[in-house]
């Protein structure tokens, strides 16, 4: 059930309290100033809590994480459009990369982030000093969830803060990247026979298990080489490093841990790629961990990756509509050509009745007969899945309120323009035309550029902001990914492709195109191994450290100049460097 939870309705209700005495706090002050403990008193709460921080903003809407992991790549872009969305420029400096330590997209990561730690241990100092049933798994948790903030703040700033919780008045300890990443290694390894299996001790894919350790374990040993030499200039990076534990390099660590997810027969490839992202995908067999997110109207989950991309008069009912925001770029759709017909690109939507919303100027009407859960019996339109590019349609929202409709009661579909340039047609140009390059701003009559991801589901179910959807950290796709990079760069070519292969042929298309399978591979080669890693995780916070690893984020692209390997991390922010705990990273001071 989607109500699925971690621990009792009465747990709920403490966490709910500590959730909301944790959002009081001054985050970028949390762990540098504040004792442990305070709010420790509860241990099943004290997890709960940590686990919160992975949604309520953190890696579930654009402007936390994502903003980090991929605005600042060809994947995304958040361009000024228009009156909309300069705030100041913080969304373009993250693709402009002309960030500064004062940026509000830079300091908000680093708040959520270290927040996230100082809530871990929170829930470590809580269990530690507790005697419940489960404190041997519940510290295994609480522990795994400290490495998972702290390995995602050494990624992105390099650097992050930790205090012994069970020392009272530990001092700060300020951990570097370079350093820190084997012994991170070292303590996940060690946590793995205390922690679930996945399905067992009432744990899921919302659960930090045995699975979920060896997803992490794999993405730290991928990127292990790059954390410990970030300023490579020329991205020689040593991915054949001798492990830290156990034997073999880097990549057989990953090869190892990501098979043991492969052969476990604990999941399983969606024919239908975009049911990892359905408003159900709750029980979907490719999540090994993610954040399940249930709009229970107390703390909704966040619609956020849908909304940021839908146009303000596209509408999944009356109620609802998108924002205008984000795009891909041209180089990333271009790495589609040729792969159109891959299921991963597009799904059209078919309507019971059996009507499919071709999205074309073919469509008349579609059926009303969804109504949007929860509501006065409002319709629900159904947009198509992907990637959109081209003239785009859809119902029209009358002065009434209430979307036109036919004679026969059917939502009419017509073409669409822009709400805030209302005499422009609604046409996602995977082209951006900036009339200044190195400046991502459109005029008013520009707004409608950039083709739009469409991956998640839109949920109409309570205002724009809310959604029902689970956000996948790892799933089974993106472990298929990992092997074949790994094999690749161990020089086993044909093994790389298989899994590529794997990937692409259990992905279907949808019964108009005849339920086709995607097409295998017949070569492979460094390129086309970075094109699939992109097909498969697109949109998934993973482009960054892709880029990176790959020698491409350095490269100048769409309004975004050439850059040095300084900008592969982001500077701590300014107001935790003037409280003199800190030195600022290369470069930012």
């Amino acid at each position: 059930m989607k109500t699925k939870t971690i621990f009792s309705i009465k747990i709920i209700t403490i966490f709910t309290f500590i959730f909301l005495l944790n959002s009081c706090t001054d985050l970028d002050e949390v762990v540098l100033d504040e004792v442990l403990g305070a709010e420790a008193s509860n241990p099943e709460g004290a997890l709960a809590a940590a686990y919160d921080r992975l949604g309520d903003g953190t890696f579930t809407d654009h402007g936390g994480v994502f903003s980090l992991q991929e605005y600042t790549t060809d994947e995304a872009i958040l361009p000024t459009r228009g009156s909309d969305w300069g705030d100041g420029g913080k969304w373009r400096d993250m693709h402009e990369f002309t960030w500064k330590s004062d940026n509000a997209v830079v300091g908000n990561g680093w708040n959520l982030l270290t927040n996230g730690i100082t809530r871990s241990l929170t829930a470590i100092k809580s269990i530690e000093e507790s005697t419940i049933t489960d404190k041997k798994l519940f510290l295994a948790e609480a522990k795994a969830l400290l490495a998972y903030y702290t390995y995602s703040t050494l990624d992105l700033y390099g650097q992050a803060p930790y205090r012994d919780p069970l020392t009272p008045n530990a001092p700060l300890q300020i951990l570097k990247a370079d350093t820190h990443i084997d012994q991170l290694i070292k303590d996940v390894e060690a946590l793995i026979p205390d922690l679930a299996n996945i399905g067992e001790q009432r744990t899921y894919h919302g659960r930090f298990t045995k699975q979920a350790a060896y997803a992490f374990l794999g993405t730290m040993y991928l990127n292990r080489a790059v954390l410990k030499d970030r300023y490579n200039a020329a991205s020689n990076f040593n991915f054949n490093e001798a492990a830290v534990t156990g034997t073999g390099t880097d990549m057989d660590r990953v090869i190892y841990y990501t098979s043991l997810l492969i052969d476990s027969g604990k999941f399983a490839l969606e024919s239908n790629y975009f049911k990892n992202f359905d408003m159900d995908n709750n029980n979907g067999s490719e999540l090994i961990f993610a954040i399940a997110q249930k709009i229970d109207y107390i703390r909704n989950g966040s619609n956020s990756f849908a909304y940021v991309c839908m146009e303000r008069n596209q509408r999944v009912s009356a109620a609802n509509r998108g924002t205008n925001a984000a795009c891909t770029t041209p180089e990333f759709y271009a790495t589609w050509d040729g792969n159109h017909d891959d299921p991963r690109f597009h799904r059209t939507y078919q309507y019971a009745d059996g009507t499919w919303f071709m999205n074309d100027g073919t469509d008349v009407s579609v059926p009303a007969t969804d109504i949007v859960p929860k509501s006065d019996n409002k319709p629900w339109f159904h947009f198509n899945r992907g990637i959109m590019a081209g003239p785009q349609y859809g119902p029209k929202l009358l002065t009434s309120a209430a979307f036109e409709m036919t004679a026969d009661g059917r939502i009419k579909v017509s073409p669409l323009y822009m709400e805030k340039s209302s005499t422009t047609r609604m046409d996602f140009t995977p082209s951006l035309t900036f009339q200044n390059p190195a400046q991502a701003i459109f005029a008013q009559n520009e707004i409608n550029q950039g083709a739009r991801i469409f991956k998640y589901e839109f949920d109409p179910e309570e205002g724009n902001g809310s959604s029902n959807v689970d956000i996948s950290l790892y799933r089974l796709g993106g472990i298929y990914t990992m092997r074949a990079e790994a094999y690749f760069r161990k020089g086993s070519n044909g093994l790389a492709m298989d899994d590529l292969n794997k990937l692409r042929t259990s992905r279907k298309r949808e019964s108009l195109y005849g339920n086709a399978a995607g097409k295998a591979l017949t070569s492979i080669d460094e390129t086309v191994l970075y094109n699939e890693i992109g097909f498969e995780l697109y949109w998934e916070l993973y482009r960054r450290p892709q880029m990176i690893r790959f020698g491409k984020f350095d490269l100048s692209g769409t309004a975004k100049p050439a850059t040095e390997p300084f900008r592969r991390i982001f500077p701590i922010p300014q107001s935790v460097i003037d409280n003199k705990e800190f030195d600022q990273n290369f470069r930012y001071d």
